[in-house]
């Protein structure tokens, strides 16, 4: 099993540091959806990172459909996901609030990186810091109210994507938030970053290495 696409992207992190913490393995590949382009679209025509690749040559991307295949293959003392229905939705909840914080902040680094400076909507892009800082003042709260576990145990699936959504915005966005408005979420991110499944991936170019 290949996972294609650079850590840099906190799409294709998450999905590199929940396999380890499934237990399944796999061969990761790191290539730009921009520097790399061709090379990608040999694997996947779409261009979309994250990538994953099985051994009968299967494409599948989006990392939440990756992480729902790869749960299903994972042994059952591994899985993350809750079975029971009040603690699938609370944990479905967290994760969908980190998504969208995560999903704001690319969207937002795209937008100051990507387009030229002189055709930057700024109206457009406080209207996403906003929905931006909405999810984060969410996630703060619960995590506050009631803390989510941080050990390579029993680290849940919105934690892996809350403690990697926060770190990508501290390293990409650092003006827009800082530790101290969110200090539950940047605390909870900072325990995360010290387990050996996100120290073997981490954010930038490298490449993960088992």
């Amino acid at each position: 099993m290949k996972l294609i696409g650079m850590l840099d992207s906190p799409y294709v992190r998450r999905v590199a540091v929940s396999l380890q913490l499934l237990g399944v393995r796999f061969e990761h590949q790191s290539l730009s959806v921009f520097s790399t382009y061709e090379q990608f679209r040999q694997i996947n025509p779409v261009v979309k990172a994250p990538t994953l690749v099985d051994g009968d040559g299967n494409v599948l991307m989006d990392s939440t459909l990756i992480l729902q295949y790869a749960e299903s293959i994972a042994r059952p003392a591994n899985r993350r996901t809750p079975s029971m229905p009040t603690e699938l939705m609370r944990s479905q909840s967290l994760l969908s609030f980190a998504l969208a914080a995560c999903d704001k902040s690319v969207q937002l680094v795209y937008e100051r990186k990507l387009r030229p400076a002189e055709k930057l909507h700024q109206p457009w892009a406080d209207r996403v810091i906003a929905q931006l800082r909405a999810a984060l003042d969410v996630l703060e709260a619960e995590q506050v109210k009631e803390p989510l576990p941080v050990t390579s145990a029993d680290i849940p699936p919105p934690g892996v994507m809350m403690a990697i959504t926060w770190h990508f915005i501290r390293q990409m966005l650092p003006d827009v938030v800082a530790d101290a408005d969110y200090p539950a979420l940047a605390a909870y991110s900072q325990q995360a970053e010290a387990l050996p499944e996100f120290k073997a991936a981490p954010h930038g170019d490298s490449t993960y290495q088992a």
